[in-house]
């Protein structure tokens, strides 16, 4: 990690910390609120639209890193900037599902069809058509999912620290803008941090989402894909048993909800404080788990990855107390 490295990640911390604060400010005077419901897992009105700080915050710092590495920090940032706007106009308005999802899909697409024909996640292990649509779908998948599982106090500051550190300590190519983002997620976790002053909103979530997918992406191009997959490891399973036991239900799976293994413990007498420090814990073994498989062997930290994310689950579970739904 280098000095320029960690300069770029406490600059971003500050003016997150900052940007929040006027956003905050302004969210209030505007009684933007996010008010509670039989789905909250908070009980009183709480200003919603954080994204509005560390979005752009990310975007500037990814633009100003672009002149070290052209081309994608750029992109990304643009992107980000994009879903940012859609996804405010979902906070306050409401746009339905299929529109949302037509705009994540085209920011990808374009995305993707800017890499070179060698960037290839599966390694050429399938033709670049398929590695570029199966990319595609799991990129949106992330997304969506970083999203579902921004449901308590302090989760998603502490889950995008965690990957932007966990790509940092992989030595990654990345690593400056891993920590920008890394940074920012610190940053809104000072006023996030339960009892939160405000919420992230669609317009954090989102645009957080697409970028940290991004940065896996590039460090699964350059041959570290269990690695890609280790980090967000307890996203992707908590985020997907609870999507399958919702279909398998017959919910309607784009309607908020408190399934998640994490909400669960909540509700069965877990603080947020607790439930969000517990993940941070599992997160910090997982950053250990994809360093073993980047640097010693794949399969000895997929597998140990594996057992982390079960113990997490079981964990969440146990504090749940028997609460299914």
């Amino acid at each position: 990690m280098t000095a320029t490295a960690l300069a770029v990640g406490l600059a971003s911390f500050a003016l997150s910390v900052a940007a929040t604060r006027v956003v905050l400010a302004w969210l209030r005077h505007r009684q933007i609120l996010d008010h509670p419901n039989e789905r909250s897992s908070h009980t009183l009105p709480t200003p919603r639209g954080g994204g509005l700080a560390v979005t752009p915050v990310v975007a500037v710092m990814l633009i100003l890193l672009a002149y070290r590495t052209p081309g994608y920090p750029a992109v990304l940032a643009a992107g980000a900037l994009i879903l940012m706007a859609v996804s405010w106009l979902d906070d306050r308005r409401g746009l339905a599902p299929l529109p949302r999802f037509l705009m994540q899909a085209v920011v990808i697409a374009a995305y993707l069809l800017g890499l070179e024909p060698e960037q290839m996640v599966f390694q050429g292990g399938v033709p670049l058509w398929a590695d570029r649509l199966l990319t595609g779908l799991g990129w949106l998948w992330f997304v969506n999912l970083f999203n579902f599982m921004d449901g308590i106090d302090g989760i998603t500051g502490i889950e995008t620290a965690a990957i932007g550190l966990g790509l940092a300590a992989l030595g990654a190519a990345t690593t400056p803008q891993a920590l920008a983002v890394a940074g920012a997620g610190l940053g809104f976790l000072v006023w996030n941090w339960h009892p939160a002053r405000i919420f992230l909103g669609d317009s954090g979530s989102i645009p957080l989402g697409f970028v940290l997918g991004g940065l896996l992406i590039h460090l699964a191009c350059a041959g570290q894909l269990a690695a890609a997959l280790i980090l967000p490891a307890y996203y992707l399973a908590d985020a997907s048993i609870t999507l399958l036991w919702r279909l398998r239900d017959g919910e309607r799976i784009w309607q908020a909800h408190r399934r998640h293994f994490y909400q669960r413990a909540v509700r069965g007498g877990r603080s947020h404080a607790q439930v969000a420090l517990a993940i941070l814990g599992g997160n910090i073994l997982l950053i250990g788990c994809a360093v073993l498989a980047a640097r010693v062997d794949a399969a000895a930290g997929s597998l140990a990855a594996l057992a982390v994310v079960a113990a997490m689950l079981t964990l969440l579970t146990r504090w749940a107390g028997g609460i299914l739904r």
